[in-house]
């Protein structure tokens, strides 16, 4: 079909193709338009996506059943994606151009005016981005299973996520090769198999800027590694503090096995705009499944919901597009369709198999249990009493510890974990009586190491009593490295002989532990191939390949009380 053609069909809706949307550079994006087959002006929800708008109705349902309702609903290609002028460097252009595609979309004949927008991941963020400009015609959005700060998206912890030379490959580079007549494969199936080629190389190049396939398709990736966490440069990508220029209403939705910005990117945002609205409404809401990234899951198969290898029930189950419809109805519409009256918080909790809802995040019925590491691998409530006590482990980053299931995401069996060498084990006994952990959970642990850098995985488990030990969140907000503990961009190397209390604080899960299960928590100095290895040298692996092996003791005595936090509810 030509460009601009006007698409009417018996009882179908109008789709208006390749529409041009001049942003205020003078660049063109471009955006296929579809609304109600009835004349008149409708509510608009916007889409932006890298990913193809074309793609989107086949992917999604969301465009059609909005359209059905009575929407208009505007699909683009961000800047420099697919149909649209410009180039593309991921998130960069997301503000100017979100908002100036909402304002234009408000502007057109067949709008009227009132616009919300919707999207998942990258188009989740998108969303964020162009909310923090203040459109005044920006009344909701749903932003789904997206971050709050670089810090816990580009870095975790301090640490490089690896898994952004896979998204560039096989969502990003195909499209670029195409567009500057670059080689590579461009065909999806090509694109898999070069990647299933080439991807167990590129994770264990050191240095890991080591990628001589990535420099034309992707120059923004090296800009990337030459910023460390916390460098002033990020402030691009950061929401925390921001939430004060936020106009809209706000469904923020994640899952506990989405990567791991998901949920504290969802957590964070809603408590932040719930601090910046006080004393009004807040027009916030927090939804938590058990899901993976992505809206797959989000449907019961045979009954189930899965995420990974754990089964839920067919509870866990949500109608992704009816969430999104039914909260712009409130929020674009104006519906008075009960929705105000539901709880602002509604989380979904492992082994229980059940939702609950909360007027507040972390539920205010939550109360924290502090387990104490001990000597010998215990996990208690009770304080270590010892003068000094310490555990000690060796970590080599040529042979690091693995995610034996990666990249499969969801929970796994991890009780073969325990077993490696090059980590430490601490777990309760068998609970007495079923434990509900829903909130925050934390880790303060005391660390000396033989070298000047280290990084530190706190990784918690489910154990049931045949063994099975299911992992509660994604890799990610459970790992510090030593030196950026001060959040960056300074580094502070370790000190032989000198203990460091590393916070974690950004861990987050819904579970409810039964009787007869145990608590593990393993700590580790790598989680391959997910985020990139320290080099234990004081070098970063952004420039360095040179790695030795480090000896971490964990203390674990009065002075040094080493411990995990649960938010537990009755």
């Amino acid at each position: 079909m030509t460009a601009l053609a006007l698409v009417l069909l018996a009882g179908a809706p109008f789709l208006e193709q390749d529409v041009g949307v001049r942003m205020r550079d003078g660049v063109t994006l471009r955006a296929d338009v579809w609304r109600p087959a009835a004349r008149g002006r409708f509510p608009t929800l916007v889409y932006r996506t890298p990913y193809d708008r074309k793609q989107a109705p086949a992917s999604y349902t969301t465009i059609r059943r909005a359209v059905e309702r009575g929407y208009a609903v505007v699909a683009q290609d961000v800047r420099g994606r697919h149909g649209s002028e410009g180039e593309f460097v991921p998130y960069a252009n997301e503000g100017r151009d979100g908002y100036d595609t909402i304002e234009w979309a408000a502007a057109q004949p067949w709008s009227d005016g009132r616009v919300g927008t919707f999207g998942l991941s990258y188009p989740g963020a998108a969303q964020w981005l162009a909310a923090l400009e203040a459109p005044p015609h920006l009344l909701a959005m749903v932003p789904a299973m997206t971050f709050s700060t670089a810090r816990n998206f580009i870095y975790s912890g301090g640490v490089f996520d690896m898994s952004w030379t896979a998204w560039i490959w096989n969502t990003i580079a195909a499209d670029v090769r195409a567009r500057k007549g670059l080689p590579g494969p461009r065909a999806d199936e090509a694109v898999e198999r070069e990647w299933a080629r080439l991807g167990p190389l590129v994770q264990r190049r050191l240095p890991i800027s080591d990628l001589p396939e990535f420099r034309e398709v992707a120059p923004f990736l090296f800009e990337w590694m030459r910023h460390p966490p916390g460098d002033p440069y990020w402030d691009f990508l950061e929401v925390r503090g921001r939430y004060g220029r936020v106009t809209a209403a706000v469904l923020n939705l994640s899952g506990w096995h989405d990567e791991a910005y998901g949920p504290e990117g969802a957590i964070t945002n809603f408590r932040g705009l719930v601090a910046a609205r006080a004393g009004a409404p807040p027009r916030a809401r927090l939804l938590l499944g058990p899901w993976i990234h992505g809206s797959a899951t989000m449907n019961a198969r045979d009954g189930q919901v899965r995420a990974g290898d754990r089964a839920f029930g067919p509870a866990a189950a949500i109608d992704y597009d009816e969430t999104i419809l039914r909260f712009m109805d409130r929020h674009v519409r104006g519906l008075d369709n009960g929705l105000d009256g539901e709880k602002p918080v509604r989380v979904f909790v492992m082994g229980e198999d059940a939702w609950r809802d909360e007027d507040a995040w972390p539920p205010p019925s939550a109360r924290p249990l502090v387990l104490h590491l001990h000597a010998g691998g215990a996990l208690r409530e009770a304080p270590a009493e010892a003068e000094s006590a310490a555990s000690t482990f060796v970590s080599d980053p040529q042979d690091p510890v693995a995610d034996t299931y990666a990249p499969a995401p969801g929970a796994h069996d991890y009780r073969a974990l325990a077993a490696r060498k090059d980590l430490l084990v601490f777990e309760t006994e068998p609970l007495a009586a079923d434990l509900r952990v829903v909130g925050p959970l934390s880790a303060a642990i005391h660390l000396s190491a033989d070298a000047p850098d280290a990084d530190l995985w706190v990784k918690v488990f489910d154990v049931a009593p045949d063994g099975t030990a299911f992992n509660l969140m994604s890799p990610g907000l459970d790992v510090r490295r030593a030196s950026y503990e001060g959040g960056g961009p300074a580094r502070k190397p370790l000190v032989p002989g000198q203990v460091r209390s590393l916070a974690f604080d950004d861990m987050v899960t819904a579970n409810l532990f039964r009787r007869g299960h145990r608590l593990r928590v393993v700590l580790a100095a790598a989680f391959f191939p997910h985020f990139s290895r320290n080099l234990h040298t004081g070098e970063l692996e952004t420039v360095s390949a040179v790695t030795r092996t480090a000896a971490l003791t964990v203390h674990h005595d009065r002075r040094h009380p080493s411990r995990v936090t649960l938010s537990v509810v009755p």
